[in-house]
């Protein structure tokens, strides 16, 4: 490999794609600076979109910014480049979450093969089909999680079960939580908040749910959606939990780039997708999800997959508010 600068529009599309990643509730809270001296892009947390009810310890914010970190990983190798990502490089910065730095790649790794993915993931809350998933698609999505140092299991139908039933306490507690349903309620829209570049605006909501056992959250509460209709979802749904076995920040951000490898090439292998955290913003309910038969025993993300419809993607902040080159 040969270490070179690029030029600052590669990185300006680089960043664009990016920020095409998923997180908690769509807040994108992720910032970048590139510096053209140094060839050096860092990502950064942007605390003004963190959760401090619903994430206090920003375990989910770094989860988000693995995920941009890995599209930014794939970007880059499209284009023949590795990404070389240094995690938490400054002690004394909590905020600063990863340096990047870039050289010309000789060879592919396989990370730019997705690429064609970046633009078509969506998280999507419409029923799946009951078509079952191939073994072998769900055990490349095993291998997948496991390149980024992540574990991903697909739990048994008991398992499911208990998770179901954990998804649902998590949803009645937040029921008991003024502080926690006002701030859902500000990143979620029911058509008349603006959601034009965040959050998760009433388009995206999906149907209620009338039948059915898949865990779709649903960000509506009692507040009305004009239009809103009603569906019947999986009674067996195709759930993976993606686990770590440490469970700091880095970890975190490993998890993150290990989820967003998973959706990409679930979206490749025609999968669609949905994430669920409900039930892992709250400590207990979170330790409760955790596979004591596992290794990794700390749960980053509740995975839902299956055949479903194609569904909008959702509001993107402008590359020109999140990017920094100096």
């Amino acid at each position: 490999m040969s270490t070179r600068t690029p030029d600052t529009d590669s990185v300006t599309s680089w960043v664009a794609d990016a920020t095409a990643a998923p997180s908690m509730h769509n807040a994108q809270p992720w910032l970048f600076r590139f510096t053209r001296d140094s060839g050096e892009l860092l990502l950064t947390m942007d605390l003004s979109r963190a959760m401090p009810q619903t994430d206090p310890s920003t375990r989910g914010l770094h989860v988000g910014c693995g995920a941009a970190l890995l599209n930014l990983r794939v970007a880059a190798a499209h284009a023949g480049w590795e990404a070389r990502a240094d995690l938490l490089p400054d002690p004394a910065d909590p905020k600063a979450l990863a340096a990047v730095t870039f050289a010309l790649a000789d060879t592919g790794d396989g990370l730019g093969a997705l690429y064609p993915a970046i633009s078509r993931r969506r998280t999507s809350r419409e029923p799946f089909s009951q078509e079952a998933v191939p073994q072998a698609v769900l055990d490349g999505l095993i291998g997948a999680a496991r390149i980024e140092g992540a574990h991903l299991s697909f739990p048994g139908a008991w398992q499911v079960q208990a998770m179901l039933d954990l998804v649902r306490d998590a949803a009645y507690a937040e029921t008991l939580s003024p502080e926690a349903r006002a701030e859902v309620a500000r990143w979620t829209g029911t058509g008349t908040e603006d959601t034009t570049h965040q959050g998760v605006p009433s388009s995206a909501f999906g149907p209620v749910r009338y039948g059915g056992r898949a865990p779709v959250r649903d960000f509506a509460g009692d507040r009305p959606v004009e239009g809103r209709g009603y569906a019947v979802f999986e009674h067996s749904p195709c759930l993976a939990v993606l686990g770590t076995r440490d469970d700091g920040p880095q970890d975190w951000l490993r998890a993150g780039q290990a989820m967003e490898r998973v959706l990409l090439q679930a979206t490749l292998d025609g999968l669609s997708t949905s994430l669920n955290s409900q039930a892992l913003e709250w400590p207990e309910l979170r330790w409760a999800m955790r596979d004591p038969l596992s290794p990794t025993g700390h749960p980053q993300m509740l995975i839902r997959l299956g055949y479903g419809p194609g569904v909008p993607p959702t509001p993107r902040r402008p590359v020109s508010d999140v990017l920094d080159v100096v």
